[in-house]
């Protein structure tokens, strides 16, 4: 009999699992989403709406055998996952890939699971976007700094202001990576302010226009006509809350093992964000462990011991964007992580934000 692989969580990882186990067991994929959102291309989906369509690919696109179910886990054990539903879906075996949230519109409103409400959200925001004079930007992360340069790109005359609390850039990277940041930044006239908290959050919605004053730790006002919040991660396990396959950590993450089980199953695995592994919570980190958990799942599919394992490295890696030709990046060598060029940031990222690569996943021909 054929045995069934039950995925919880349609993302980066999710998807990958789903595609590489499609052909070796009965895959069932849970996401409460229309679609898979590539959030790489979220930005500049909100920047240029032509082009927005992009950033969305349906699950109906993904799978030749396998079976996707648009509901919202609300509970999981050893057997299987209970849906909002109140069905429930049994599994040989469990795979863990609901990640995590962040704020709108790096990734899409929770209520906003249909592609078409997702594009009009975008939509919208570019029409408030587009008629504001000096945008502010809360969190200078890899978010803050991507939404940044994508403004720019496409209004170069925008007064662009990124604040943050704390007082350097990319922390933990090489200093030229941090150094051609600030550079670029400089060049594009956008205005970083480190080391710097507002009193209070502005008093208007995130992404609505309308011209408000803040005040910063230092008393000084700020005055912009739109903001945009680009900080504080959500780990997506509430459905693990009340305990019946595993305790969580103190910041609601899963333990695993080095073949990404979940402690104490061998059948039951768990990637990407959600994961209580030292790796960043990035896109690319969830694909790795996909690629693991779908080697040692087809291992015991075939009755064989699984020996893929995740072995965490200290080399921190990225490529952020700053518009379509310009960014920074820091990538894995032999010879220990090494910065790279704008052209390689550009090629490898910036020019399609991955856009092929999904395509290619999905099976989708686009233009």
């Amino acid at each position: 009999m054929e045995r069934t692989v039950v995925i919880i969580g349609g993302g980066y990882g999710g998807t990958l699992v789903a595609k590489e186990l499609d052909a070796d067991a009965n895959v069932i994929l849970i996401d409460p989403r229309e679609g898979f959102v590539n959030a790489a291309a979220s930005l500049r989906a909100l920047t240029r709406p032509d082009w927005a369509h992009n950033a969305f690919f349906p699950y109906g696109a993904l799978l030749s055998r396998g079976l996707v179910i648009r509901d919202r886990a609300v509970s999981v054990d050893s057997q299987g996952v209970t849906l909002a539903s109140g069905e429930r879906i049994r599994g040989d075996y469990l795979v863990l890939a609901t990640g995590s949230g962040y704020s709108y519109p790096a990734k899409p409103h929770p209520e906003a699971t249909e592609i078409a409400r997702q594009l009009d959200d975008l939509r919208e925001t570019h029409k408030e976007l587009s008629g504001a004079a000096r945008t502010l930007i809360l969190g200078a992360g890899p978010v803050g700094l991507e939404l940044a340069g994508e403004i720019k790109d496409i209004w170069p005359d925008k007064n662009v202001i990124i604040v943050d609390r704390a007082t350097e850039l990319l922390p933990g990277f090489l200093p030229e990576v941090r150094n051609s940041l600030h550079h670029q930044l400089n060049e594009r006239g956008i205005d970083l302010r480190l080391g710097t908290s507002l009193t209070a959050l502005p008093p208007v919605p995130a992404g609505k226009t309308a011209r408000f004053t803040v005040t910063t730790n230092n008393g000084e006002e700020i005055v912009a006509d739109i903001w945009f919040r680009a900080f504080g991660v959500q780990i997506n396990t509430n459905y693990l809350a009340d305990g019946r396959l595993t305790p969580l950590t103190d910041l609601g993450t899963i333990p695993v093992t080095d073949h990404l089980n979940v402690r104490g199953y061998d059948h039951v695995y768990a990637i990407g964000d959600i994961t209580e592994l030292p790796d960043p919570k990035m896109a690319s980190y969830a694909m790795e462990h996909a690629v693991i958990v779908a080697a040692n799942i087809k291992a015991q599919l075939a009755g064989e011991t699984p020996e893929a394992i995740h072995t965490p490295t200290s080399d921190r890696r990225i490529l952020l964007p700053l518009g379509t030709h310009a960014g920074v990046g820091q990538l894995p060598t032999a010879d220990g992580p090494a910065a790279a060029t704008a052209e390689t940031v550009h090629q490898r990222k910036g020019a399609d934000l991955f856009t092929a690569r999904f395509t290619a996943r999905f099976d989708q021909g686009r233009h």
